[in-house]
């Protein structure tokens, strides 16, 4: 029903945080490594940000498909009943929570592997550099 709606206030949590992020070091001084790393996790956060937008996108448009989401008011077909919301909240909670996290826990795995192969080889590979 609404479950898509959780990883999307993620994505733009994660959002809001890299342009917080991005403004706050803008004018700031710092060494060339810090500002280097400053830079890695801005662009990890980037491919975050995107996974989350994505994966929203494409399970609104499965909703869409499946008639759950209409594209007029209340745009959410749960809304309509008063008895459905409990129903719809639970799965908030349940699915949409649970998605978000699985999504967050790839990305970390992700940045993880990404990471003890950087530290492995001692730099950025020329293979992840494009990927990141």
């Amino acid at each position: 029903m609404a479950c898509f709606t959780v990883p999307l206030a993620e994505a733009v949590v994660v959002t809001a945080v890299r342009k917080l992020a991005l403004r706050r070091h803008a004018g700031a001084t710092v060494s060339a490594a810090k500002e280097g790393r400053l830079e890695s996790f801005k662009d990890k956060l980037a491919v975050l940000e995107k996974m989350l937008y994505g994966g929203s996108f494409l399970l609104a448009i499965e909703h869409i498909y499946h008639g759950e989401v209409v594209l007029y008011p209340p745009f959410l077909t749960a809304m309509r009943d008063p008895e459905e919301i409990p129903v719809m909240l639970h799965e908030m909670a349940t699915v949409g929570v649970g998605m978000a996290l699985l999504v967050t826990a790839v990305w970390g795995a992700g940045c993880l592997v990404a990471s003890l192969v950087e530290r492995r080889s001692g730099g950025t590979p020329s293979a992840l550099q494009g990927a990141v």
